[in-house]
């Protein structure tokens, strides 16, 4: 698939269809109808299918499978060990090691990881958020080991720790000291890897836990306005880190609302961005986001028909003018995709892309009335609640209070009752029900690799430079009692062999660990 498009678009029928439906102009400020001028008609969104489990030997053959069907970007899963900063041979990891992504330790792993990757040329997004700051400094060294700068390195760490404070639960370590990392981040990489988009501002993870379209929108934008004033108080101006801010959304089954969600999001952003910070910058105030269709919409019952609901989520995100997609496989509520799956879900892209015309025109729902509509209304309601936010204190003091959690779990709550009495039809789980259903073939991630990677880390602890190893967490220690920017630190631990666990331990001695409120 060619990045660069045609210049003549016409329907199957052959009638020539414009740029842009309507009077209004995209690429320009609010950037309700989209980002750029021309949108899909000059270059596609990055097909970014996310990827990872088990070995970084078996991560790596899927990554090469995907690029080479048509995948433009990576994006990577990480195990639940990994996400929490734990060494594959902590005893807190037993069971865990490359169950819901790879399995990555130390710098090796990562090495075999991205061995035969162009990292010149493949933009790649790592899901990580507690241990970021090391998940990144691994990427910068085994790119500088094969050649490939700072300043030439492009992708995005999710980076984003609020989120998991009120929806999934793999933070590490208390708020102030969270936000610390994420400012050393923003600060690092503007001077040294000016490409990278320095946090993933995630409602995906929000909407997953039962939150509304609405509440995704505002407690997202919520969570961007506090790392913002972080930044500026760390004395950062707008105009270095806010252009390399990006966005994770969610997108669900009610197409026209999940396309508004996306217009309104961009709109409002613009609006409070412009209004309270005056950026000179243009790109500060523009959302770009990332998205990934709905995994919790998905069903173990009858999972084919999950082709056609991640179909439609992809339809409303392209419609909605994503910059990146991910479309989950169809067998992903019974086990990690399979090769199969896999490849079916990329397909849905490329033929989203190229045979159904979504693509040849900017904002195709612009103008509707019912979008229209949501659009306005899924601003106003989600601009209310930030305000509303704003009232207690911001993102942070809202969380600590347990306010965005407790929301989200009343919409989950009163979803869930609507499905159990019928009034939400689901297709096979209350509708549509077949009494005897064949489950296609899974993907089992290898059983023993919890011990091959205790073995090799044994290894590790064994042939590596003790003192120097030592040494670099005493430096991490120092410095994190302290100011000084954390991550040119981490970058020379993890040359002299640190692993993953010992960096954020290092770091809990001093910044200790948090437990967020439930909000029950």
């Amino acid at each position: 698939m060619t990045t660069q498009r045609r210049d003549d678009w016409r329907t199957l029928g052959g009638i020539e269809v414009p740029k842009i439906a309507g009077p209004d102009t995209s690429g320009k400020a609010p950037y309700t109808r989209g980002i750029h001028d021309t949108m899909y008609r000059s270059r596609l969104w990055t097909m970014r299918q996310y990827a990872g489990f088990s070995s970084a030997e078996e991560t790596n053959e899927r990554f090469k499978l995907l690029l080479e069907r048509g995948q433009k970007g990576l994006s990577v899963a990480f195990d639940l060990p990994t996400q929490l900063g734990l060494d594959a041979d902590d005893e807190m990891s037993e069971g865990e090691v490359g169950k819901v992504g790879v399995s990555i330790s130390c710098l090796d792993d990562m090495r075999i990881l991205l061995s035969g990757i162009p990292l010149d040329k493949v933009s790649t997004s790592m899901t990580i958020n507690a241990p970021a700051m090391v998940l990144l400094a691994m990427y910068v060294v085994v790119a500088e080991e094969n050649g490939v700068s700072q300043n030439q390195v492009r992708g995005t760490i999710q980076n984003d720790i609020l989120k998991e404070y009120i929806a999934r639960g793999t933070h590490i370590f208390p708020p102030e000291q969270s936000m610390r990392l994420i400012t050393d981040i923003f600060e690092h990489c503007a001077k040294e890897i000016p490409s990278w988009n320095t946090i993933s501002i995630s409602g995906y993870h929000i909407r997953e836990a039962g939150s509304t379209a609405v509440q995704e929108v505002a407690f997202t934008i919520s969570n961007a306005l506090a790392y913002v004033e972080a930044a500026i108080e760390k004395g950062l101006d707008i105009d270095t880190f806010a252009p390399r801010l990006s966005f994770f959304f969610n997108c669900h089954n009610d197409f026209f609302e999940e396309a508004s969600k996306f217009r309104a999001a961009r709109k409002l952003w613009y609006d409070l961005i412009t209004e309270r910070y005056n950026p000179k910058n243009p790109k500060s105030a523009m959302l770009r986001f990332h998205t990934q269709v709905a995994g919790v919409s998905l069903t173990a019952q009858q999972p084919l028909n999950n082709i056609a609901r991640v179909t439609i989520q992809a339809l409303a995100a392209v419609c909605g003018g994503t910059q990146s997609l991910h479309t989950n496989s169809y067998d992903e509520a019974l086990g990690l995709p399979t090769e199969e799956s896999a490849t079916v879900a990329l397909r849905t892209q490329q033929i989203i892309a190229e045979e159904s015309g979504a693509a040849s025109v900017v904002d195709p729902l612009g103008g509707s009335y019912l979008v229209e509509m949501l659009t306005d209304e899924i601003y106003e309601q989600a601009k209310n609640k930030i305000f509303e936010i704003e009232k207690l204190g911001g993102a942070m003091k809202a969380i600590e209070a347990g306010f965005q959690q407790k929301e989200i779990h009343e919409s989950a709550w009163s979803h869930l009752t609507q499905v159990e009495s019928g009034d939400r039809k689901i297709v096979g789980l209350n509708h549509g029900v077949l009494d005897d259903e064949e489950m296609p073939p899974l993907l089992r991630p290898d059983p023993d690799l919890g011990l091959k990677q205790k073995e090799k880390l044994a290894k590790l602890r064994i042939e590596r430079d003790e003192s120097k190893v030592q040494s670099s967490l005493e430096k991490i220690r120092t410095a994190s009692e302290g100011t000084e920017n954390l991550f040119p630190i981490v970058i020379e631990a993890l040359r002299n062999d640190c692993t993953l666990g010992e960096i954020i331990g290092a770091m809990k001695d001093v910044f200790g660990t948090w437990m967020a409120p439930s909000g029950f």
